[in-house]
């Protein structure tokens, strides 16, 4: 079975493991039968279309699935899937605008 790597935001669906054995020949067998064993997880990952929702990135050892077949990648009975919630935001550089000395900055 492949191994799968929960990220920290999903391990309530996984009852706090990292990681997980599930069986499947391609990513999107795997992420099913990880539903089947953890309900509600795979809703998380996968949209309605059933391909990796947009602010989720799955790497099949270290390559991501997106830069494959998606989730019709195939999986080998070792490999590891690792799945990622993608990190956005921040501030622009503009929006902060200019520092004065009353912030404790020197001109």
């Amino acid at each position: 079975m492949a191994k799968v790597r929960i990220p920290t935001p999903l391990r309530t669906f996984t009852k706090g493991k990292d990681e997980v054995a599930c069986a499947g020949t391609t990513v999107a067998e795997v992420l099913k039968n990880l539903d089947a064993e953890y309900k509600g997880i795979g809703g998380k990952i996968l949209d309605e279309t059933g391909n990796v929702r947009r602010f989720i990135n799955v790497f099949v050892g270290a390559t991501d699935i997106r830069h494959g077949d998606g989730v019709k990648t195939k999986v080998k009975e070792n490999d590891v899937i690792s799945i990622f919630p993608a990190i956005a935001g921040g501030i622009k550089a503009r929006q902060i605008g200019p520092r004065s000395k009353s912030e404790g900055f020197a001109e």
